[in-house]
């Protein structure tokens, strides 16, 4: 079977039924639950255009949920200045407030500890945002603290969203928010 060419829009429409009606069909059961079938029928496309886009469900979850990756990277870096030691961005609080209605799909695709397959390109994407931002103001650790930044928002949004750590969305992305802080200026 050959792959839709990248730019093409209509395979981008049909990506983007896919993943909508996973995001439906999640919202009603756990991805563990969720057939190729019934997925296929509610996004109105054929079982073989299923395959052509992607290797199994659990590449079209962590496809489906990618936005939560993007926004978690722009969340964890919307601020300007000097940041806030204490109190986390409005928009790192907002993120977690946003993550209920679909948290039973990122738990199941993002481990405690924060590896699992969302795990591992939230880790990639954010470790590469902050080596690229910390290398870009000369700072010489860059890597060691890209690493240290991507792998402890990783774990503490898992582990809060698994319910081993307690507190509100604002409560927890403040802890993280001080964590990160220490961090960035323990170097």
């Amino acid at each position: 079977m050959t792959r839709p060419a990248p730019g093409d829009p209509r395979s981008a429409r049909t990506r983007e039924r896919l993943r909508s009606a996973l995001l439906a069909e999640c919202a009603e059961r756990p991805l563990e639950e969720v057939g190729v079938a019934a997925l296929v029928r509610r996004a109105g496309v054929g079982r073989a255009t299923f395959y052509v886009h992607y290797a199994d469900l659990e590449a079209l979850a962590v496809d489906a949920c990618a936005d939560v990756v993007r926004e978690a990277v722009e969340a964890l870096h919307a601020w300007r200045g000097r940041p806030d030691p204490v109190r986390a961005p409005d928009a790192l609080a907002g993120f977690f407030a946003s993550l209920a209605p679909h948290a039973g799909l990122y738990r199941s695709l993002l481990t405690p500890g924060g590896g699992g397959p969302l795990g591992r390109v939230l880790h990639r994407d954010l470790r590469e945002y902050s080596l690229r931002e910390r290398t870009r103001a000369g700072a010489a650790d860059a890597p060691l603290v890209a690493s240290a930044v991507a792998a402890t928002f990783a774990g503490v949004l898992a582990d809060w969203l698994h319910g081993l750590l307690e507190a509100s969305p604002a409560g927890i992305a403040d802890q993280v928010w001080q964590l990160l802080v220490a961090l960035h200026a323990s170097r």
